[in-house]
């Protein structure tokens, strides 16, 4: 934490120990100054009941071009124009406000149907199936590397019907590209992932294409024909919403499972009582995206001057969501909001997945992997031991990078 005085503290995810334990920061700065100006010249928001007034203002922007223009800007603005790369806004459903966010969530429903969603259980089932024989057969192993990071990879690629050969060049840009959802990033981060851009977007349009040319049952090929009065979704909001899926759908999956079977295996009494009771494997996954929160921060941009706690934030203002924050508030959870309980009434309130408008569409694809993959690890390796993790050093899409185990 930082500190000028006795009164001032700071938002400094750079501090060492943060990465691995955010949550003893966060509380410190929600009980000193809640409304909080960054270093990094933002304000966030760290009071569970702030978060989640702010996520449902519908008249709030997710549009970064409304924003008054910050350094960050400059840094990308100047980096792409040396990679002669054009910096077009994305059409993301995750990144467009109203009417557009509107009509794009209406022609993208007609794809990701809750039936269509739940006819990919099998298909998990079969994949962490075999990845859990994989681990048995060898000992152990890591979990990431065989279970948390393939499993949503290889439902999304299957999902869409991607070709199988574009998977590990896709796992590389996604990679590249998720950096650019955290608050702090470097020169270096910002060109690597501006190529990745570039070329991910070239790939993903020729799919596309030959998706048009070869329709199947998939959900690349609904979303192709989704039509409502003759709209349809353009070449390049198609693009950009596979994008949203194989970036930060993907990412905040393998956190969820990585770090929530973690979690389970330092707390032997929360993991005997799921042995217990299987039935409580929905109200266990909120509660893991409640504690571990697989994104930390959300935001929105001010389109008129807000309140908050007595401080007003200007127009124009970048404003952070702080979604771990929110999840381990005492004033919202209780005395017991820093520890893991899978039994918590209320688990599935938490602010994991966002609120309001903006509510992430892949959050039932999410719970259904995780029930899948975590249940299924629980029952199959019980008394499994932590042999060595390691935390991934994202600020935002945090988890585990490896965690080895043995059976």
């Amino acid at each position: 934490m930082t500190s000028t005085d006795d009164h001032a503290v700071f938002f400094n995810p750079l501090e060492p120990g943060y990465i691995e334990d955010p949550y003893p920061h966060v509380a410190a700065i929600r009980a000193a100054d809640p409304v909080h100006w960054t270093l990094v010249e933002r304000w966030a928001l760290f009071r569970y009941d702030d978060v989640f007034r702010l996520l449902r203002d519908p008249d709030l922007s997710v549009d970064d071009a409304k924003a008054a223009p910050d350094g960050r800007d400059t840094l990308f603005e100047t980096i792409a124009a040396d990679e002669g790369v054009e910096l077009v806004p994305s059409t993301s459903i995750l990144g467009v406000d109203p009417p557009d966010h509107t009509r794009l969530r209406r022609l993208i429903s007609k794809a990701f149907t809750p039936h269509t969603i739940e006819a990919l259980r099998p298909h998990v089932e079969q994949l962490v199936d075999e990845a859990l024989d994989r681990l048995e057969a060898a000992g152990g192993g890591d979990v990431v590397a065989e279970l948390a990071f393939p499993l949503p990879f290889d439902v999304i690629s299957a999902m869409l019907g991607m070709p199988d050969a574009d998977k590990d060049i896709i796992r590389g840009w996604s990679e590249a590209l998720v950096k650019t959802l955290d608050p702090i990033i470097d020169e270096s981060e910002v060109r690597a992932a501006l190529r990745a851009g570039k070329a991910m977007d070239a790939h993903i349009d020729g799919v596309v294409e030959w998706k048009r040319a070869n329709p199947a049952d998939d959900i690349l090929t609904k979303m192709i024909e989704a039509e409502e009065d003759g709209d349809r979704l353009s070449a390049k909001e198609l693009r950009d919403q596979v994008v949203l899926l194989f970036v930060a759908g993907h990412e905040t999956t393998v956190n969820l499972i990585g770090t929530g079977i973690y979690e389970l295996l330092r707390h032997p009494d929360q993991l005997q009582c799921l042995l217990d009771d299987p039935s409580l494997t929905a109200n266990a996954i909120d509660e893991l995206l409640r504690y571990v929160s697989p994104v930390q921060m959300s935001r929105r941009i001010a389109t008129r001057d807000l309140e908050f706690g007595g401080r007003t934030i200007p127009s124009g203002s970048f404003v952070m969501a702080m979604l771990a924050s929110a999840n381990h508030d005492p004033e919202k959870f209780g005395p017991t909001a820093d520890e893991l309980d899978i039994r918590r009434e209320g688990a599935g309130q938490h602010v994991a997945f966002g609120t309001g408008t903006h509510y992430s569409r892949g959050a039932s694809l999410a719970k259904l992997e995780a029930q899948v993959a975590i249940g299924s690890y629980v029952r199959r390796f019980p008394r499994a031991q932590v042999v060595d993790a390691a935390f991934n050093g994202r600020l935002n899409l945090r988890g585990h990078e490896k965690l080895t185990v043995e059976l």
